[in-house]
């Protein structure tokens, strides 16, 4: 197989392989500096990864990329950054470090095995290998004499996770991964479009301390399910690589792929960067039932993605498409896990919150990601167990046998509104609440009132004096989007209640630390509540309950 590689390799001409170094990039800095490298010897880049949360299904779109590298003759090397999983702002403690990078390795190598990715041709390395040394150390206090504080920041605005009060380890993140492309020794370095300003920062100063700039591939960054970036806080917006085939399925029932839309389409774009890429072939195969028009081919990415902009390809189909060769690829990666007590006690070592919530829901480590109801038996009440979502008020009528109610049509998110039933008539005007982006206690117990269900609930500021205004996040956010509070993200502490048991009381348990702060942000034991695009706000009423 390698030497068939090496054959292939040898036979492409220089066009060739920059072709297919730069295939799918969303923009190379350097690119004839890369034709210069390969009409001479192979590239040689590196792609790193901080090793932080559980690695997700996006993880498969660099993963295809190095695939793309290695056909090419580039030689990779894969950095696992555990210093860098410290520096930003302490994603990962220390203390759990060393597992997550020995759980990272696993996953990372069961990927590429899962696509056909030779494991013999790429170079593996740990961060903290080389960067405690005396002569790097030395390098990061001679960078850090030339770099503003100004700058250091900016350039890690799109990756280092941004707080209130930035701690100084936050700073020299950037610092390090410029570093790291003199101390791999590479041509390139490979990452996410969200990496640009670090990306440019390292051509900017590394010649100032006497090192060369360095080309720069960036891959587009695809859209989490929610339509955002897939994160591994927002357990919503991606899929974890040990979900079961239920969840896969679940997951991408409820991801946003409206019909026609190809801008913010996370699943279309996860055929395009991924299942093509893997299949080695060009067209796309929709399977479908004689009895519902039989299969759909299409015979490129472009075809598929013109026929959905068309409506000619309705989204359950995709996403049916999807999920089904998603599980082919990941089954081997959780056959791998379930079948090894070793492996399951790693991941509950490198994630212990994540992992208790997944085993009391009784799926123990080798499934990952708990399914709510169950796993909240010994899980503490506090916010994490509401599963609060933005929701847009499509339509707003009063209900015909209750004076005070309104009966409101919400998209959260999912194949159809959810009805809910609320009592702001007199409160909130009908155009108070028609179109507008709102957060949405979404799990708890339907509940029949004067004879329509409503399933679940608009979150509004109640003041002193009655004032009552609907919470509002960005207008930008799309319906289904997580709301949540630092702390209490499901990766952290587990998924909500998937029905919060009216009998256990925990929706009034919570809600008594619910309110607004002086800013008329929403918080939970003053901590703010908190969408991917910013805070939670009402208009107007400060230190007002929330319910």
């Amino acid at each position: 197989m390698a030497s068939a590689d090496a054959s292939a390799c040898s036979a492409l001409s220089t066009e060739e392989k920059v072709q297919l170094i730069t295939r799918n990039l969303q923009e190379v800095i350097g690119e004839e500096k890369v034709r210069e490298i390969v009409a001479q010897r192979d590239l040689q880049l590196y792609w790193g990864t901080a090793t932080t949360g559980r690695p997700h299904v996006a993880y498969f779109v660099p993963l295809c990329k190095i695939a793309d590298f290695l056909r090419a003759g580039c030689k990779v090397t894969i950095l696992f950054a555990d210093l860098h999983a410290l520096l930003d702002n302490m994603k990962a403690p220390w203390d759990l470090v060393a597992k997550r990078v020995q759980y990272y390795e696993v996953i990372i190598k069961s990927m590429l095995e899962s696509i056909g990715v030779p494991l013999d041709k790429l170079h593996f390395v740990k961060g903290t290998s080389y960067q405690l040394s005396k002569e790097y150390t030395l390098d990061v206090f001679r960078l850090s004499t030339s770099v503003t504080l100004h700058d250091a920041k900016k350039a890690g605005a799109e990756v280092v996770k941004q707080v209130d009060r930035p701690l100084l380890s936050s700073i020299l993140y950037p610092l390090l991964q410029a570093l790291d492309e003199e101390y791999l020794k590479v041509d390139a370095q490979f990452g996410g479009v969200d990496q640009r300003k670090i990306f440019t920062f390292a051509q900017e100063n590394l010649p100032g301390i006497g090192y060369g700039k360095r080309i720069h591939l960036m891959n587009p960054m695809v859209p989490g399910l929610t339509g955002g970036k897939m994160s591994s806080s927002d357990a919503d917006s991606k899929i974890d690589m040990l979900d079961s085939a239920d969840d896969v399925k679940s997951k991408i029932r409820k991801a946003f792929c409206e019909e026609g839309n190809i801008a913010e389409n996370g699943v279309l774009m996860f055929v395009k960067y991924v299942l093509i890429p893997v299949s080695g072939k060009e067209e796309f195969v929709i399977e479908r039932l004689e009895k519902h028009g039989g299969n759909l081919i299409f015979p490129n990415f472009e075809a598929l993605e013109q026929a959905f902009g068309k409506k000619e390809v309705y989204p359950l189909d995709l996403k049916n498409a999807v999920t089904a060769t998603l599980n082919r690829l990941m089954e081997p990666i959780r056959q791998k896990f379930a079948t090894s007590a070793e492996l399951q006690e790693l991941l509950l070592s490198a994630y212990p919150e994540a992992a208790k919530a997944s085993a009391a829901a009784g799926e123990g480590g080798a499934k990952g990601g708990a399914k709510g109801g169950a796993a909240n038996v010994t899980r503490e009440v506090d916010f994490s167990r509401l599963n609060v979502r933005v929701g847009r008020i499509l339509s707003v009528e009063k209900h015909p046998e209750a004076d005070k109610l309104y009966i409101e049509k919400i998209d959260l998110g999912e194949e159809e509104p959810r009805t809910v039933v609320s009592g702001l008539v007199g409160r909130i005007p009908p155009e108070g609440l028609q179109d507008h982006n709102v957060a949405v206690l979404c799990n708890l117990k339907p509940a029949n009132m004067k004879g329509v269900k409503s399933h679940a609930m608009v979150m509004c500021a109640v003041a002193e004096d009655g004032t009552t205004e609907i919470l509002e996040p960005s207008a930008d956010c799309k319906p289904g989007d997580r709301i949540f509070v630092e702390g209490f993200e499901p990766d952290k502490v587990g998924e909500p209640d998937e029905v919060l048991n009216p009998k256990k009381k925990v929706w009034e348990q919570v809600q008594v630390d619910l309110k607004t702060n002086g800013e008329c942000s929403a918080t939970y034991k003053d901590k703010p509540w908190l969408t991917a695009l910013g805070p939670v706000r009402a208009k107007s009423v400060q230190g007002a309950a929330i319910r």
